[in-house]
């Protein structure tokens, strides 16, 4: 790599403007097409007019919107203009909505119509936003003071900005902490691009490019990019890394229209629109697609499908196997990362072999060590936390304490830890056993138990209370409560449930809820998860 050069994705999608034919689709969403040339005018103008609004370079944008072509643009404007993205997710309530914005500091906010409400509600709230924007499909502002986005994105001559750009222009990736606060992970962008989305962009064959000229030179040799449907949210790292990379690479980003994931529509748009590899997460998505393909064997032309990636969660072997015996010239990809580090490790799985779930070769820049610091060797029986050195992230948004813990220094080196806890086998392969052993991963979302219990220990007839997640066909885990009551009270399960949803977001709120006369606490207070999971499993019926 030469010495001088640090990637940029203003600068990179500035070169894929004249690498790639300006009539290609870059963004596709039902019957709307946005082609290249649409992409780079559109972005250009947003950009600029953010900056004549006061929007100055590192100023956050918090995009609070479902997959619509609005979030790319936006993205595109923020690389192009130097201001940093904030994901937030459309499913928190107005508490937790507040908190993002707050917290990251926001300037400008890019909102869906449907959440207008939410909007009004806090608005009066939030002074350090400067610029409400609307994406309305009628056009029409339905929030005083805000500005419609497709006036704003149509407004000017599209013409590129004179700016120099660095490859210390941040990416904000907020996730849910330990302590169920969520925290802003700051991104460099000539990180992110060197830990991953330059390898992830199909048209430099898995090869990192030196520099810029020659990343477009590939691109152009490849004749432009390939086309990539991430059927999960944007907001979460797996869909939002992936489609920065495909753009990335000069190619087309498809977008499904349903609220919800659907696997007819997803599977009628790959067929459609000729889509070249699906972002999913884990079985949550696996599942669906395979009883969509079970249903109606032969129904769905998927030749142009080359691959599936997965990331966040587990995506189970027998889920794998039956995809390949409907499409067999595909590789599904297990991507082992966080959104603190990408790379950990990976699992291929073709027709000519498979892994088992959870079963990973390790990445490049990785290691693992004990709690004290030790690393972790192939063959040795305990566990330990994975870690990636490198091109890792620059810490956590305003919090040094946590930064200091999930970044630290081990002899001499800084790695990411964020508390994937993981056996080294005797090969060298990596088999993940959780985040922090309690972590649950629930339809591609993670919900830290500690967050969940605070809330129901807030309910006058909860004394302590237990999140644990169990085994479930349709969520992956489901989200399920332990509570001791006190005196003289009994279960109301709805009433609890109907508590806990008025605090946290839906996907939060457990699905059941459990009675226990002790939750069997440790003398110092430590909760036994296993327990309390196989108490919960007992109750439930599960094996």
């Amino acid at each position: 790599m030469t010495a001088a050069y640090r990637w940029n994705f203003g600068d990179i999608y500035d070169a894929m403007a004249k690498a790639v034919d300006p009539a290609a689709p870059c963004l596709i969403q039902g019957e709307r097409v946005l082609s290249w040339g649409d992409f780079t005018r559109r972005t250009n103008n947003l950009a600029r007019a953010l900056g004549e609004r006061g929007v100055e370079v590192g100023d956050k944008v918090a995009f609070y919107l479902r997959n619509h072509p609005a979030y790319m643009e936006m993205l595109g404007a923020c690389f192009k203009g130097r201001f940093t993205h904030v994901n937030v997710n459309y499913r928190y309530v107005d508490e937790e909505l507040h908190y993002i914005f707050d917290n990251s500091d926001a300037k400008v906010v890019l909102y869906g119509e449907e959440f207008a409400d939410h909007i009004e509600a806090l608005k009066p709230r939030l002074p350090k936003v400067r610029v409400w924007l609307e994406v309305a499909n009628d056009g029409n502002v339905r929030v005083a003071g805000s500005e419609s986005y497709e006036a704003l994105v149509e407004s000017g001559d599209g013409a590129p900005l004179a700016i120099e750009r660095s490859g210390d222009d941040l990416l904000f990736i907020y996730t849910g902490g330990t302590t169920g606060m969520p925290k802003g992970v700051m991104w460099g962008l000539d990180d992110l691009w060197l830990a991953g989305a330059a390898g992830a962009t199909p048209a430099t064959d898995m090869i990192p490019p030196a520099d810029l000229d020659e990343h477009v030179a590939n691109v152009r040799r490849a004749g432009g990019g390939s086309r990539i449907m991430p059927c999960c949210p944007l907001m979460h790292g797996t869909g939002l890394l992936t489609s920065i990379a495909c753009l990335a690479g000069g190619g087309s980003v498809v977008l499904l229209e349903k609220p919800s994931f659907d696997p007819v529509e997803c599977l009628e748009a790959t067929e459609r629109w000729q889509v070249n590899g699906l972002a999913i997460v884990g079985d949550a998505f696996a599942k669906p697609l395979l009883n969509a393909l079970n249903a109606a064997p032969g129904r769905y032309d998927l030749s142009a499908l080359v691959s599936i990636i997965s990331s966040g969660v587990m995506w189970s072997m027998e889920v794998k196997q039956g995809l390949l015996q409907h499409h067999g010239a595909m590789v599904l990809t297990d991507s082992f990362g966080a959104s603190e580090a990408v790379g950990f490790g990976r699992s291929d799985t073709t027709v000519d072999g498979t892994v088992e779930t959870a079963r990973f070769v390790i990445g490049e820049h990785c290691k693992v060590f004990t709690e004290d610091g030790r690393e972790v060797k192939p063959g040795d029986p305990e566990p330990g936390y994975i870690a990636r050195a490198g091109a890792i992230p620059k810490g956590y948004y305003k919090d040094p304490e946590k930064t200091a813990k999930t970044f630290p220094t081990i002899h001499g080196v800084r790695y990411s830890m964020p508390g994937d806890w993981c056996r080294v086998e005797a090969d060298g392969s990596l088999v993940l056993l959780g985040r922090g052993s309690v972590c649950i991963n629930t339809a591609g979302e993670k919900v830290y138990p500690e967050e969940v219990e605070e809330v129901l220990k807030q309910h006058p007839d909860v004394e302590d209370a237990l999140v644990v997640g169990v085994p479930d066909d349709k969520w992956g885990q489901m989200v399920t409560a332990v509570v001791q009551l006190r005196d003289g009270t009994s279960l109301a399960e709805d009433a609890l449930k109907a508590h806990a949803r008025r605090h946290l977001a839906g996907y939060k709120t457990p699905k059941r809820i459990l009675a226990r006369p002790t939750l069997g606490r440790a003398s110092n207070g430590k909760a036994d998860y296993k327990g309390i999971t196989a108490f919960a499993k007992a109750e439930l019926g599960l094996p």
